[in-house]
């Protein structure tokens, strides 16, 4: 297992259990410093390494009409701003080619979205970019199939990777998560997150919009952190049924102590048997 350096932070290997986390996009300067100033305070008090993660533009929405963000050029600035007054690094996705150069100036990881972990020159591109990049696993790939996707950044001279499990299409409108797919994943060589939120959404389920059932987060959570991840990716908003993005997937931030506390405590038990 490689262990991948993003910041002054190690994950992966020995690392301890990273957390990613933030609103789906961001809505507007106030709120994003806000989110990022309340997840930065709990995680240093709960001893918890943490990236700060928000979309600029949501480039893959349900709807022609639905938000989709500030835009490249003001969401860089918002995200910069969280790196240097906060001290923390960031992350957030991107969709076009013309988007890798500038996000990578700003940016502590680039992610690949879903959808895209496909397109070898899109990935290649982002890899001989940015510092370092987070791989979402295609709804639509079995866990060995990533191997490809892993190889064709690593051969373009980046092996600072991340693989994120989101979840698998499971009928219409339904992802489901098969735990076997941790081990597997992690037997690739790289460090495993798990998005926990993104796992509960229901794409297209809404109508017009993704749905989802937040309420399951928890629960796979624990499970995910019990099968031996490397780090959880959380969607967070003070209050999820107001986001404007992927609210029924998102957790509020009231809950996280309890629940960042609990998960430590897993990883401690899941680190100990492993020695």
């Amino acid at each position: 297992m490689k262990t991948i350096r993003i910041g002054r932070l190690s994950i992966g290997g020995g690392a301890p259990l990273v957390l990613i986390a933030g609103p789906c996009v961001i809505e507007n300067e106030e709120r994003t410093m806000e989110i990022a100033g309340f997840l930065k305070n709990l995680t240093e008090k709960l001893e918890i390494p943490f990236i700060f993660k928000a979309s600029y533009d949501k480039a893959n929405r349900t709807s022609r009409g639905a938000y989709r963000g500030p835009g490249l050029t003001r969401g860089l600035e918002i995200l910069g701003r969280v790196r240097e007054e906060l001290d923390i690094p960031v992350l957030s996705d991107v969709h076009r080619f013309e988007e890798i150069e500038p996000a990578a100036r700003v940016l502590d990881v680039l992610q690949i979205p879903a959808f895209l972990c496909r397109q070898t020159d899109f990935l290649v591109e982002v890899a001989r970019k940015a510092r370092a990049v987070n791989i979402k696993k295609g709804q639509f790939l079995a866990p060995w199939d990533a191997v490809h996707v892993l190889e064709k950044s690593a051969a373009a001279g980046n092996d600072n990777l991340l693989l994120t499990e989101r979840g698998v299409s499971f009928g219409y409108n339904n992802l489901v998560v098969d735990f076997r797919a941790f081990p597997i994943l992690r037997e690739l060589g790289y460090p495993v997150i798990f998005d926990a939120t993104h796992s509960v959404q229901l794409p297209g389920g809404a109508g017009n919009a993704s749905g989802g059932d937040r309420r399951m987060v928890p629960c796979l959570a624990r499970a995910a952190v019990a099968a031996g991840i490397d780090g959880l990716f959380f969607e967070v908003h003070p209050d999820p049924d107001s986001a404007l993005c992927d609210g029924p997937n998102s957790l509020s931030l009231d809950g996280l102590p309890a629940l960042l506390s609990t998960l430590k405590r897993i990883d401690a038990v899941v680190r100990e048997a492993r020695v």
